[in-house]
């Protein structure tokens, strides 16, 4: 079976509210391809390991978005389509292509320390598979996370991801008290207190710092507004959204909207940043990338959260190469170049049979 079968297959398997089918097929492929040891963990995720040694994980994760209405077929099946050298469906570059990737140079490589393979649950839901691995200790060595790094440093070549941007969701809760509109002051205005904190948000700085000479900078910015329950009240409580992208080891200072009277502020999400901490191994995954393209891969910032946080702040040595490319993943026409999966497949099995150096 080729990767562009594996990869069909995999896609085909609708994986946006239940992961088991496909992670069946998955485990099933391993455990008939190779004889390496692979389990199976209480909420889904396949983990595989071979050889002995220093660690170098091969991550990917095997949930997807919801599919839009043409991508599935009359029998609740992804509908998987080959053409002009890509493979289209949902879950292609998000990322059941770079699953694929990942098995074919698990299987192939004779690694040099110990090889792993995991294929977490729920990274779309906010990293609860990668979470569940962690919690049980599942932290190696090093990782190659392979998530999109295709098209960052120029179309069609492949790049490697030093670090990328985590996210942090809060909510400004702004309390005041009700009275009627036409006693503004017998009460007190939480929709006011909530314009207060809004401008001390404005003015705070959004996080910025440096990975391996390449600056990562994040942004702060309120996004909804919530408050008032009729016309003729004054409102006692008004919500803000904030979403925040943070940087690693940077944080917007969010303790100085609590300085407002009335009004405090509480984290709903933080997903983590990565920042590779060894350049060695940002420079030998980089070297493997260079010898298996015509083009001139860099490293780059990935602008979006990935399991590569979770891990990295676990304490695995992380960075993200994969055949996925810009603004394809959740589309109605997500796909990815069989030519780059197989440019993949050669990476991870460089990285595996290379690392430890």
């Amino acid at each position: 079976m080729t990767i562009t079968d594996l990869a069909r297959e995999l896609v085909s398997i609708p994986s946006h509210e239940d992961e088991t089918a496909v992670g069946d097929a998955i485990e099933a492929w391993v455990s008939e391809q190779t004889d390496a040891a692979v389990t199976r963990d209480g909420v889904g995720n396949v983990i595989a390991r071979r050889g002995s040694g220093p660690s170098v994980a091969l991550v990917g994760h095997h949930d997807v978005v919801p599919p839009d209405d043409e991508q599935v077929g009359a029998d609740g099946s992804y509908l998987v389509e080959e053409r002009d050298g890509r493979l289209y469906g949902r879950g292609t570059a998000d990322m059941k292509g770079a699953v694929a990737a990942m098995c074919h140079a698990f299987r192939d490589a004779d690694p040099a320390g110990e090889l792993v393979l995991a294929s977490f649950v729920g990274e779309e839901l906010g990293g609860e598979g990668a979470r569940h691995a962690i919690e049980r200790g599942f932290v190696p060595d090093h990782a190659v996370v392979a998530e999109g790094s295709t098209g960052y440093s120029a179309p069609g070549v492949t790049d490697v991801a030093v670090a990328h941007r985590g996210r942090r969701a809060s909510t400004i809760l702004a309390a005041g008290e009700s009275a009627h509109a036409s006693e503004t002051g017998s009460g007190v205005n939480a929709i006011y207190r909530a314009c207060d904190a809004v401008d001390v948000l404005r003015g705070l700085d959004a996080p910025e710092t440096e990975v391996l000479g390449h600056a990562v900078s994040g942004s702060i910015a309120a996004t909804e507004v919530e408050g008032g329950s009729a016309w003729n009240v004054i409102p006692d409580a008004c919500t803000v959204t904030i979403d925040e992208r943070t940087v690693p080891g940077e944080r917007a200072a969010l303790d100085q909207i609590e300085a407002v009277q009335g009004v405090s502020v509480r984290i709903d999400q933080d997903l983590p940043p990565m920042a590779c901490d060894e350049p060695a191994f940002a420079d030998a995954v980089l070297a493997a990338a260079t010898d298996v393209q015509d083009g001139a891969p860099e490293q780059v910032v990935k602008p979006h959260a990935t399991d590569a946080g979770w891990l990295a702040d676990a304490g695995t040595t992380c960075l993200i190469c994969g055949p996925a490319e810009l603004g394809e993943a959740h589309t109605a026409d997500e796909s990815v170049g069989l030519d780059v999966m197989e440019r993949c497949r050669a990476i991870y099995t460089s990285v595996a049979e290379s690392w430890p150096a």
